[in-house]
């Protein structure tokens, strides 16, 4: 019995948090470049430029990436 601390559903459960979190950051990344080809500006030139929707989009995108890593994380440690 000395392995107690070993506990196979926290582990699965962290695997699966891990793999939610990639998932999810690989999508929002996808998201991104998705939008950046289907836009007629180059998202970079205008964020230098300070187009304040552009950075708003983008902005949003990191909220999405920010509450996709939140609830994988919230329901995978559950």
């Amino acid at each position: 019995m000395g392995f107690e601390w070993f506990d196979l559903i926290m582990i699965r459960n962290f695997v699966y948090a891990i793999i939610g979190v990639l998932v999810g950051v690989g999508s929002s990344l996808l998201t991104y470049k998705l939008f950046s080809k289907t836009t007629h500006f180059d998202i970079p030139n205008e964020l230098e430029k300070g187009n304040l929707a552009v950075g708003i989009v983008v902005g949003g995108i990191f909220v999405m990436i920010g509450l996709i890593v939140g609830l994988i994380i919230g329901m995978s440690l559950n």
